[in-house]
């Protein structure tokens, strides 16, 4: 599995460690086990976005101490690549950070072709993070317009220096960082900042690998980039996250910014969407499944993620009650 570019002051190891040792001593055995009580084994699959990952990866961790005979793989193809290859019926759960497209000859629609039918969780809230190197000096806060004058298609090639966004910025070169094509950061991004899904200028560092555009970033004071809460949280010290003005003043991302609607219009829902088929023939699949909804919350806080609300986790719990209906 890929893991997150970390800090020092959060090692990688250390922050799960505890949770693993209460997992293994604590008696949560709840959607841990196969059938007949016994222990699961076998390979959960699971693609897609990179927001994601490190909180699935995190759950596939804590379910392997009670599972140690069940490897949970997870890929990071992007959202848009992880849904290609579970229509393909290659994966078992596909990560996103954007709902399905059902539009025809989209994602969904392949997924019907192919027999695939699926179940969307909700696990998750995203405060979708724009990012300066914390050496930056000149940038704390920046509008909706001055973001859209940044990133939209016809700035390609002629905005380049920071004077250009704000007069008073200083006339450097701009540096952009942001997620590949096949992103569902991209595509929540360029909906919100520039009115349409997929419309953004392409003379910026693309990646699909969160870690690259962290260091990219974090490399040069006049570089500015975009992807998930989380990266950012974990980077804190190389990084400053940007406060986003919408026009009613500048608003910084936070797990309660983004709980409360107050971070417009860059917070999220993320999901995992679960194979039917797969839960349904898979014992492994579908313990992890389980185990992944009833320990939801205490996952999302130790992955450093941002938990659902009551009402977001009553909504994941009904819905996971229907995979096995």
């Amino acid at each position: 599995m890929k893991r997150r570019l970390l800090t020092p002051a959060v090692a990688p190891s250390a922050a799960l460690l505890l949770t693993l040792t209460l997992a293994a001593c604590g008696g949560q055995a709840s959607g841990n086990s196969g059938s007949g009580g016994e222990s699961a084994s076998g390979e959960v699959v699971a693609d897609g976005s990179s927001t994601v990952e490190p909180l699935t990866a995190a759950a596939g961790e804590l379910f392997q101490m009670d599972n140690p005979d069940v490897n949970v793989s997870v890929g990071t193809s992007g959202t848009g690549g992880g849904f290609e290859k579970f229509c393909a019926g290659d994966t078992d759960i596909s990560n996103a950070s954007r709902p399905i497209k059902t539009d025809e000859d989209a994602e969904g629609p392949a997924c019907k072709k192919n027999g695939i039918d699926y179940t969307e969780l909700q696990v998750a809230n995203d405060a979708l993070t724009v990012v300066v190197s914390a050496e930056n000096d000149f940038i704390t806060c920046l509008t909706t317009d001055e973001l859209n004058k940044l990133w939209a298609p016809e700035s390609e090639g002629k905005i380049t220096t920071w004077d250009q966004i704000n007069p008073d910025f200083p006339s450097e070169e701009i540096e952009l960082f942001g997620p590949g094509t096949d992103s569902g950061t991209f595509d929540y991004f360029t909906d919100e900042i520039n009115g349409e899904e997929g419309a953004s200028r392409s003379d910026y560092n693309a990646s699909e690998d969160d870690n690259v555009l962290v260091q990219g970033v974090s490399g040069s004071p006049n570089a500015l980039g975009y992807f998930g809460y989380t990266y950012y949280e974990e980077n804190a010290d190389a990084l400053k996250a940007v406060e986003i003005d919408s026009g009613e003043g500048c608003v910084a991302p936070s797990a309660e910014s983004a709980q409360d609607g107050s971070y417009v219009p860059l917070s999220r829902p993320l999901f995992v969407y679960v194979s039917n088929q797969a839960y349904a023939d898979k014992p492994q699949v579908q313990a992890f499944v389980d185990y992944y909804v009833e320990n939801d919350t205490e996952i999302a806080e130790q992955a450093q993620f941002i938990p659902l609300s009551d009402e977001q986790r009553t909504a994941l719990t009904d819905a996971a009650a229907k995979l096995g209906g």
